[in-house]
């Protein structure tokens, strides 16, 4: 989903619109302004509490993705942004909780304020008097849409909260977070579905508009359940690729005794592998020493480049990032994203440098494990941004998911 325009902030979150946003405020309030018409007799004032009418029921889905997003920063997760969209809203986290109990507290939040708001607006609605008609069907209308929301959102099934809290419960009981998106998964898909079918009914009986509102939410949750699925898949793949199926050859060697002249011919002469040079490891009699970047050529006047030796400026190997060749592709994801360098060293099981590997390298051998082959200028780009090819920038969400189920399997192991 494309991120669309940022309004304002709320304790530091971003509140954004989709351009999308407009058409259902168009929309809404045209589906709304009939029910005052009979209530106020200029008509420009029914058109008026129309809109009031859509402002107040986005605002209060606003107010149920809040409640998401505040039981997401109690529970240590960073909300990224939340946008409002033509079917309501959602909360972007940068990560997803570590524990399932924590996931059901932040997916319950939001009905719990949809539940509050519907008790409060029909409560004000019975407390005013009939001399107040307007106001009368204005909040008992939004109450009444805050209960049809909350309880839309109970039903168990993904990407709908009552499928995040059955995830949730299920993966406390099971003890696998996979088992949990699965189930949950599984019944999204039925919800959706049915969605689509009684939409096409309602749109053959002459219920145009409801009917096309059902297949729009039916169809946006089987997209959200896909985008699940593919998520299982891609932790899949990253858990059985090793580092070694997957890495590049992005170093060079250069002998210890050489002049840094042979350093400056080695970078001309060099074509580039990424957005930054290749790593430069140096030798001494067959043995790896360290390492050595282009500082000492910037420092040092041209003159002294022969005098000066390659091993009077390297730095020890221990310095650059690692991984073992035979760790699994996931934890070469979550190395990356900790790396300023955007590239690991790859060591041998005798712990000594064969290759390397970067972000554009995971992606590759992902993508070859999808049967998608990308030609050489594709990953050129991506070697060059330092990013994941073919939009597989989910890679590191789906590593922190690997992640907190092991955290979560690891809790359970200890607690029986």
């Amino acid at each position: 989903m494309r991120e669309g325009w940022q309004l304002f902030k709320i304790v530091g979150i971003p509140i954004k619109v989709q351009p999308t946003w407009l058409f259902a405020v168009a929309i809404f309030t045209t589906l709304f302004q009939p029910r005052y018409t009979a209530a106020v007799e200029p008509i420009v004032l029914s058109w008026g509490f129309a809109l009031l009418t859509t402002l107040l029921l986005f605002a209060s889905v606003l107010l149920h993705e809040l409640g998401h997003a505040l039981m997401a920063l109690r529970e240590g997760v960073k909300v990224v942004s939340i946008t409002l969209f033509h079917l309501g809203g959602i909360a972007r986290v940068e990560k997803e909780c570590s524990t399932a109990m924590g996931n059901l507290r932040i997916a319950a939040a939001g009905p719990i304020v949809s539940l509050l708001l519907a008790l409060g607006m029909l409560l004000v609605a019975e407390a005013l008097t009939v001399q107040q008609p307007l106001f009368t069907i204005l909040f008992r209308q939004v109450g009444l849409l805050n209960l049809m929301l909350a309880l839309f959102n109970l039903l168990p099934g993904l990407p709908l909260d009552g499928g995040l809290i059955l995830k949730a419960l299920v993966w406390k009981i099971t003890g696998s977070q996979k088992r949990g998106v699965q189930v949950a998964s599984a019944l999204g898909r039925l919800l959706s579905t049915l969605m689509i079918v009684i939409g096409g009914l309602f749109l053959w009986q002459g219920a145009g508009v409801n009917g096309l509102l059902l297949i729009l939410i039916g169809w946006f949750g089987l997209s959200a359940n896909r985008s699940q699925s593919q998520i299982l898949f891609l932790q899949k793949i990253l858990q059985d690729l090793n580092v070694d199926q997957a890495a590049g050859h992005a170093f060079r060697v250069i002998e210890a005794d050489q002049p840094l002249r042979r350093l400056s011919q080695m970078r001309l002469h060099a074509k580039e592998n990424a957005g930054a040079a290749d790593w430069v490891l140096v030798c001494k009699c067959g043995r790896w020493v360290g390492w050595i970047d282009d500082q000492p050529l910037l420092n040092l006047p041209i003159q002294q480049w022969d005098r000066q030796k390659v091993e009077d400026h390297m730095q020890p190997l221990d310095d650059l990032p690692s991984i073992s060749c035979s760790a699994a592709l996931w934890e070469a994801v979550g190395a990356l994203e900790k790396s300023t360098e955007g590239r690991l060293l790859v060591l041998s099981a005798a712990g000594l440098p064969n290759a390397t590997i970067d972000r554009s390298d995971v992606g590759d051998a992902v993508l070859k494990r999808l049967g998608i082959t990308l030609p050489a200028s594709f990953l050129s780009v991506a070697r060059q941004q330092n990013s994941y090819p073919m939009g597989l920038v989910v890679l590191p969400q789906v590593v922190a998911s690997i992640q907190a189920q092991s955290t979560d399997e690891e809790t359970s192991e200890a607690n029986s």
